[in-house]
C-alpha cells in the first residue's frame, strides 16, 4: 500500500496502528487502548507470516483477536479487584470523623467553620465559640458535623 509516498506493508501499518493506540492509551489512560494496541500489533505479525492475505481477513483477525483480549483483560481486573488497605483514600470528609478540632468562625444558628489543618472547613453542629475545641462526628459532602468535644 503506498502512504505518503511510501510503499508500507501490511504489517508495518498495522504496527503503526498499535504505536498509535499505545500512545493514545499513554495520553488518555484507560486501560482498553492497549488491548486494541496488542491486537494490531499481533496482526501486524500475522501479516508478516502470511504476505498477501486479504484485509478482510487481516480486520476479521484484528476484530477476533482484540475480542479475546479485551475479554482476557476484563476477567483478569475484575478478579483482582481487592479490598483496599486503606478505602477512605479518596474520601478526606470521612478520614477526618473522629478528629477534635477548633473552631475558627463561631458556631452560630448551627453554622460556621472549623479550623483542619492548615484550612478552614464549613460545620454545622451546636453552637460554640471561636477556639472551642469541637469533635467530627460526620460529613454532608464538604460540609463538616461536629459535637462538643
Amino acid at each position: 500500500m503506498m502512504l505518503f509516498g511510501v510503499e508500507w506493508s501490511d504489517g508495518a501499518l498495522w504496527f503503526a496502528a498499535a504505536l498509535a493506540l499505545v500512545i493514545a492509551e499513554m495520553l488518555a489512560p484507560g486501560f482498553f487502548l492497549i488491548f486494541l494496541g496488542a491486537g494490531a500489533a499481533l496482526v501486524g505479525v500475522v501479516a508478516l507470516i502470511v504476505p498477501g492475505l486479504p484485509v478482510i481477513v487481516q480486520a476479521l483477525v484484528f476484530a477476533a483477536v482484540t475480542g479475546a483480549l479485551v475479554t482476557i483483560g476484563w476477567r483478569w481486573y475484575r478478579r483482582s479487584d481487592r479490598p483496599s488497605t486503606d478505602p477512605l483514600l479518596n474520601d478526606r470528609a470521612a478520614r477526618l470523623i473522629g478528629k477534635r478540632v477548633p473552631v475558627c468562625e463561631a458556631i452560630v444558628d448551627g453554622e460556621g467553620r472549623v479550623t483542619v489543618g492548615d484550612g478552614a472547613w464549613s460545620a454545622t453542629g451546636p453552637d460554640a465559640a471561636v477556639g472551642t475545641t469541637v469533635r467530627i462526628v460526620g460529613a454532608d459532602g464538604s460540609v463538616l458535623r461536629v459535637e462538643p468535644a
